[in-house]
């Protein structure tokens, strides 16, 4: 039976990978592959989707919404008011203009850079994108560039060292650990600042070489572009100073809080920060908002489709970790030999590539296995952040929600896109990770 019981997670695993390259919404995907894995499981299909226990489907799903709502709520208004103002372009538009269009390696750096400076300020990745892009669409057109040079600096600034690994960053990787193990957003402060030292440093010599290798191949903007005509659609835009300043004070506010802060202003100051930066942001930017209500609704209202697709694979995975079938890997990873931190490393990248989601990988593990790894003496700190970096690991798979929208919003395919994406996020982050189980030794 446990045999069979296998067998069935890995279809269930292979079912949401199959469903979600056929474009099939994960909302949908992942009740379909939930329901092959009770199948083989010969689980109670009524109680396995409809029950409300953490560990059932609806019971995770509406569990996951419940504890980060507010989150994606506050997290998606704030962008929203950064986008419509202009205020994220008018950021990526200085910065780019002091680098200078001189050295395209220079332009490569400073869209990194853009990218990781709006991300570190708790703006989406899926914002960044939508401003970053068009202006790096111009900027490559004008040096004649690859296109697909673009993954680098975009995926190193967006979904690397300020979304997991960084001390203090508002990105939901980070704060889902600390309801279950009471740390905070600087959680193993040294160890993640020499990690994303790592991390940074292997993005920019990658970024170089596949710069250098281009060049040598004679590749242009239009190698990969089919319609090379694209118009950046120019508007008044707010200055720097104010652009940046609701960003500054999140990050100004999220890290003392997290630094200097009781037990309870650490669990909650990302919320004070998000708040403070939403008011600070509306102030600021109500004369470049023409229409501040229907801002706010489509901010309120573009958080339900991320989190509603997060919790979705975090139930698909909760039912996964209550398989029969289950128990043969949990036992396999969770008894590897060696620092415990290795096996938590290995189940929660792998709950990752099965999900497509790092924040859904640790909406499932810290539940379930944050109390195993406190039980054996691993240090709270340690434990979030080595969690946290590990979610990112293998968060790029073919069936990435974020990587297909990715796809879509450049135009490139997995053919052409895929491999740098992978190895500048997957292979940065198990740096970084390295490091930080090193170091977490010795600090």
């Amino acid at each position: 039976m446990e045999i069979i019981g296998s067998i069935g997670v890995l279809l269930g695993v292979i079912a949401i990978i199959y469903f979600s390259l056929k474009e099939i919404n994960i909302i949908i995907a992942a009740p379909l592959a939930t329901a092959i894995v009770i199948l083989f499981n010969q689980m109670d299909p009524i109680t396995s989707l409809l029950g409300k226990e953490a560990n059932q489907y609806m019971g995770a799903l509406s569990t996951y919404i419940l504890n980060y709502f507010a989150i994606f709520l506050l997290g998606s208004i704030l962008a929203k008011l950064m986008e419509v103002s202009g205020a994220t372009t008018a950021i990526a538009d200085y910065i780019l203009k002091k680098v200078g269009y001189d050295s395209p390696y220079k332009v490569l750096v400073a869209i990194f850079a853009v990218s990781a400076i709006l991300t570190y300020g708790g703006i989406s990745l899926f914002v960044v994108m939508f401003a970053v892009l068009p202006l790096a669409r111009s900027l490559f057109k004008k040096m004649d560039l690859s296109w697909n040079l673009i993954q680098v600096p975009l995926w190193l600034g967006i979904a690397t060292f300020t979304m997991t690994i960084l001390p203090g960053t508002p990105a939901i990787q980070n704060v889902i650990p600390i309801q279950y193990l009471n740390t905070s957003l600087t959680a193993a402060a040294i160890p993640s600042i020499l990690g994303s030292i790592g991390c940074i440093t292997f993005g920019l010599f990658y970024m170089k070489y596949c710069l250098n290798k281009s060049l040598e191949k004679g590749e242009t903007y239009s190698t990969y572009v089919l319609d090379a005509n694209e118009v950046v659609e120019e508007k008044e835009l707010p200055n720097f100073i104010p652009s940046i300043s609701p960003l500054l004070l999140l990050i100004v506010l999220a890290l003392s809080g997290s630094i200097f802060g009781g037990e309870f202003l650490k669990k909650n100051i990302i919320y004070i920060a998000l708040l403070s930066a939403i008011i600070l942001a509306f102030i600021l930017f109500r004369n470049f908002i023409p229409e501040k209500i229907k801002t706010f609704n489509l901010g309120a209202s573009g958080s339900i489709a991320p989190i509603f697709a997060t919790a979705s694979a975090v139930a698909f995975g909760a039912v996964v970790m209550i398989a029969p079938g289950f128990k043969f890997f949990s036992d396999l990873i969770l008894n590897i030999p060696g620092n415990p931190l290795i096996s938590l490393t290995v189940l929660t990248s792998s709950m990752s590539a099965i999900t497509g989601s790092s924040s859904g990988a640790l909406g499932i593990v810290m539940p379930n296995f944050a109390q195993f790894y406190l039980d054996k003496g691993v240090d709270p700190e340690m434990i979030h952040r080595v969690a946290a970096i590990a979610s990112n690991i293998l968060t790029i798979v073919p069936q990435s929600g974020v990587f297909l929208t990715f796809l879509a919003l450049t135009g490139l395919n997995h053919k052409n896109a895929f491999k740098q994406t992978f190895i500048t996020v997957s292979v940065g982050t198990l740096i970084a990770e390295i490091i930080v189980i090193l170091t977490g030794l010795l600090f």
